[in-house]
């Protein structure tokens, strides 16, 4: 268990206790697990694919290998089942993503992709990576991600996670963060707004944000 990386949140879940630490390298793994088990809608991915890995690769090793200092598991006797990821500032990481992160993926995964419509989508995503507008990153410079496996949801640690990226983001000096979650998943945006977030409903995406501190 990495006690050294604990950041001072533990709370009780039932016949658990779970810890709130600092991502490692070695959580690598763990969070494209997770990825991919929360990948439809915040439901398991796993059958749907054929490059599993792609989850991952997309939409959370970019943030462990790039902006680890927000980077924040939850652990439960050393396994990490839950994640939050985030990014200070939203326009320098898609420009750090398109320098070190995408070309070795496109590479790899050229157009159009194989294996299953969802795997060719994964690759058409890396393919265009992200461009956040500015009118949005203006007032809402951060954003992140987060993704609990279905033994953690419902005990309050997203809240403590996402509490915990939140002072992260505060002490590093972030007026706002911003999120997507896909329309299908109606449980998630409920826990956003929940915590304070305001939805957003456009073209086939739900967007929420909040002002920081």
């Amino acid at each position: 268990m990495h006690h050294e990386q604990a950041i001072g949140h533990t709370l009780r879940v039932p016949d658990a206790e779970v810890i709130i630490r600092s991502a490692t390298p070695l959580d690598r793994d763990a969070l494209a697990g997770i990825c991919l088990r929360t990948g439809h809608a915040g439901e398991d991915a796993t059958s749907l694919v054929v490059h599993g890995h792609l989850y991952g690769d997309v939409y959370a090793v970019p943030y462990l290998a790039l902006a680890p200092e927000l980077a924040i598991v939850a652990e439960v006797d050393e396994r990490v089942l839950g994640y939050v990821l985030g990014a200070l500032d939203t326009p320098s990481f898609e420009a750090r993503c398109e320098a070190e992160w995408w070309p070795t993926l496109r590479a790899r995964h050229p157009l159009p992709g194989d294996g299953s419509d969802i795997d060719r989508a994964l690759v058409r995503r890396l393919h265009e990576g992200f461009h956040t507008p500015r009118r949005l990153t203006e007032r809402y410079p951060s954003h992140l991600h987060i993704d609990l496996l279905p033994e953690l949801q419902g005990h309050g640690v997203g809240r403590r996670l996402i509490d915990a990226l939140l002072e992260r983001l505060v002490a590093a000096g972030s007026h706002g963060v911003h999120l997507g979650v896909d329309p299908r998943n109606e449980r998630a945006s409920g826990f956003y707004e929940h915590l304070g977030f305001r939805r957003h409903d456009g073209d086939g995406a739900v967007l929420f944000t909040r002002s920081l501190p």
